[in-house]
């Protein structure tokens, strides 16, 4: 047990560390913190407003959040970042107790760590969007109702959860829970008590917002936001039907050899709900047209869970945590890699490897093989697993500290508003990307007014900021 708290709390430390070495990050970030931020300013915690316009592109959960780390006087971006990771570490917590209750001690660790240390869920644990409150709530909503016997309190906290998962992302959440309702279908009294408690979370704020809001609140969130977004390409996000197969294996890397031994084995009998239940996610997202990588989020602990369960049953495991572990070499180019990735697109950056980047690879390969030579002695799953998330969480460590300033320098709108703060009534947006935008009004606190010809201000520009030192 002791244990088990001493890799909670190493997992933490991973996790929080770096929360504030980079500004905020894309188009969304900047806006969901505005929201909240706003929330917290105004005392309206109701409708959500973006530099004093009504904004429904998501329902409240994450601005609570956010607003809540505002209240208690975090400074920024501790104010929005913290919140999310906290819930995340709290989630891991409970997603390592309910599977030791169901399946064993070893497993619960394995899929816990392989969660923990997978890449997808880690940078959403460290950045304040909708995806990892919502996957949170939600799949501890799943395992409270599908895990053990359907008591009346696991039946109500299971309401309760999936109640606070709609108001994350809305209508998802019960079109992803739909496989539990028919799973314990039989157990209807249980399953409306279930309902009643999901609806008493949920409903207030969305009668609350149509009663303040009207019919507007309803064509944003609904119509747009979830219908059109599914149905059609007319939010830019469309991609093929595979795109999540790709998405996936770079989610759960670098455990991403381990997903073969799912399909190596006859499968375990008490998988077949969570198989039903990733399939059913996975079709879901594939036949939406706009598709982005945080959708499949949710899936992240049923397909850790398969994998642990699935790795424990092979007699040649031992291999393909060897091939994992050696996938941690590649951390430096990764970390080369990775700003360019967020500016332009993967197939844009550009790389080369200082160094620094050379002597943490050798590294790399001396752990590799060390790793590799321990799991000779054949070592109990939940051992090897642990050691290979340390050797991850090390990883992680050593990509914060070098990606995350470049990141900051390099992406974010922060250092370029630091510079311009004093002076920011003579600047106006000229051309500039969208996501430097969003992150210029966050940091104004305003909506920055536009250039209009001849109004002798200085213009903020994608060039402007280049030649500043920062690229936008």
């Amino acid at each position: 047990m002791r244990r088990n708290w001493l890799l909670l709390f190493l997992l933490a430390i991973v996790y929080i560390y770096g929360l504030d070495r980079a500004g905020m990050l894309g188009p969304d970030e900047p806006r969901y913190a505005a929201v909240g931020l706003e929330m917290a300013r105004s005392g309206d915690w109701v409708t959500p407003r973006l530099w004093g316009e009504a904004w429904f592109e998501k329902p409240p959960l994450l601005y609570w959040l956010v607003g809540a780390g505002n209240t208690a006087g975090l400074p920024d971006p501790w104010s929005a970042r913290l919140p999310v990771a906290m819930v995340s570490i709290a989630f891991l917590a409970f997603f390592f107790r309910e599977l030791r209750r169901e399946w064993n001690g070893e497993i619960a660790l394995a899929a816990s760590m392989m969660l923990a240390t997978s890449a997808g869920w880690l940078a959403f644990s460290q950045i304040a969007v909708t995806d990892l409150p919502m996957s949170a709530a939600l799949f501890a909503a799943v395992l409270l109702a599908v895990q053990g016997e359907l008591t009346l309190r696991r039946a109500a906290l299971s309401g309760l959860l999936l109640g606070l998962a709609a108001l994350g992302k809305g209508l998802v959440a019960l079109v992803l829970f739909a496989p539990v309702a028919w799973h314990r279908r039989a157990e209807w009294r249980r399953l409306g008590v279930l309902a009643a408690l999901s609806a008493a979370t949920a409903g207030p704020w969305y009668a609350a917002c149509y009663a303040v809001n009207g019919w507007p609140f309803v064509e944003e969130l609904f119509v747009k936001h979830h219908f059109a977004r599914f149905a059609t390409g007319e939010l830019l996000h469309e991609q093929p039907f595979w795109f999540y197969l790709p998405v996936l294996a770079g989610a759960i890397f670098p455990w991403t050899p381990l997903a073969g031994a799912v399909f190596v084995r006859k499968p375990e009998p008490r998988l077949g709900f969570w198989w039903i239940w990733l399939s059913w996610g996975f079709l879901f997202f594939s036949l939406s047209r706009n598709k982005l990588p945080g959708y499949v989020l949710p899936l992240a602990p049923a397909l850790a869970l398969i994998m642990a369960v699935a790795v424990s049953r092979m007699p040649n495991a031992r291999a393909l945590l060897a091939a994992a572990a050696f996938l941690l070499i590649l951390t430096p180019l990764i970390t080369q890699v990775l700003p360019g990735a967020l500016l332009s697109g993967l197939t844009r950056a550009e790389f080369l490897l200082d160094g620094t980047d050379l002597l943490a690879g050798a590294g790399a390969l001396v752990a590799w093989l060390a790793f590799v030579y321990w799991l000779g002695h054949k070592p109990p799953l939940a051992a090897s697993v642990t050691a290979l998330g340390l050797l991850m969480g090390g990883a992680v460590l050593y990509a914060k500290a070098r990606v995350l300033p470049v990141l900051d320098r390099e992406v974010s709108a922060r250092p370029y508003w630091l510079s311009i703060a004093r002076e920011a009534d003579r600047y106006c947006l000229g051309e500039v990307r969208r996501a430097w935008v969003y992150g210029l009004n966050y940091y104004a606190g305003r909506s920055l007014p536009a250039c209009m010809e001849g109004d002798g201000r200085h213009r903020i520009t994608t060039e402007a900021i280049e030649k500043s030192g920062s690229k936008p």
